[in-house]
């Protein structure tokens, strides 16, 4: 039988997301941090993990490409993807919270203000406003979305943090939560019937190891 390929993120989740699947029986002796490869086999040859932008995750889930993948919740509220989720691996948790310049945060949310956002998630951003009916004009940005307000290209942000402490850095404080965001395993809808089983002791193995 062919190893199940799972996606895996690169950057902040990829250090933890290897040390959970370290703890499972999931080792990967030829992976190193200093490695330029993206595909590696577990030892035992069971399983072939694949290293995508968090972005590409699901794609490569979605499509096929990979059996199963790994990504923040974070990058699932944003794109519309036709895929499971069977497991909140409850690490790599963060909040997305909307921001504004600590001089104006106490009236940045004046419903007579029709305000430009700046920031990574401009779908969730969108859907964060509507239910409020408030009105905005979201600007996408692909880093540096703490720069937007004192560029003055934004009066407000919305953006991924774990401590605040870049948000402090560069003179802004958060002002409300649109999510709490953590690892998920996310499963291909075709990958899940025909592989069903080895699927599932996966599954219950992620799920004793993040519950302890």
């Amino acid at each position: 039988m062919r190893q199940l390929t799972v996606a895996v993120p690169k950057g902040r989740l990829l250090v933890p997301t290897f040390d959970l699947l370290t703890r499972i029986g999931v080792t990967i002796s030829v992976y190193s941090e200093d490695s330029r490869a993206l595909v590696f086999s577990s030892d035992d040859g069971q399983y072939r993990l694949l290293i995508a932008k968090p972005m590409d995750v699901p794609t490569f889930v979605e499509y096929g490409a990979a059996d199963l993948g790994i990504v923040g919740s974070d990058i699932l509220m944003e794109g519309e993807h036709d895929i499971l989720q069977p497991l909140d691996l409850r690490y790599g948790v963060c909040r997305l919270v909307l921001a504004a310049p600590q001089e104006s945060a106490d009236d940045s949310l004046a419903l007579h203000r029709v305000h430009r956002v700046a920031t990574k998630y401009p779908n969730s951003t969108a859907r964060y406003f509507a239910r409020r009916g408030l009105q905005v004009e979201t600007v996408k940005l692909y880093g540096s979305v703490e720069l937007a307000p004192s560029a003055g290209l934004s009066t407000l942000i919305v953006d991924l943090v774990q401590t605040g402490a870049t948000l402090k850095q560069n003179g802004l404080t958060a002002i409300a939560e649109v999510a709490s965001t953590s690892a998920w395993l996310i499963s291909n809808r075709a990958s899940h019937k025909i592989r069903f089983a080895e699927i599932a002791t996966l599954i219950r193995k992620l799920t004793e190891a993040t519950s302890c």
